[in-house]
């Protein structure tokens, strides 16, 4: 197939300067992090004052669903070793 309407490289230039990758905005949290605004903190898990994610809690579940998996890995690789 061939093209009727050449792009010029002045044309397809315009239309590829909107392309270029924008860096994010970084703020400092109140524990001194750096974070994205408009987010909550990874770090500390406070946004706008208040703690928005209970970062305690969710790395306690998360090393616990870890252990279990962990926990359930060892029981059958002893059960295949017992055989």
């Amino acid at each position: 197939m061939v093209v009727r309407m050449r792009h010029t490289r002045a044309h397809t230039a315009n239309r590829r300067s909107h392309h270029a990758l924008k860096a994010h905005a970084l703020i400092k949290c109140e524990c001194g992090a750096a974070r994205v605004s408009h987010r909550a903190c990874p770090v500390c898990g406070r946004y706008n004052g208040r703690v928005a994610i209970d970062l305690v809690a969710k790395t306690a579940a998360r090393l616990a669903k870890r252990n279990k998996r962990e926990g359930s890995k060892s029981e059958t690789q002893s059960a295949q070793k017992a055989k």
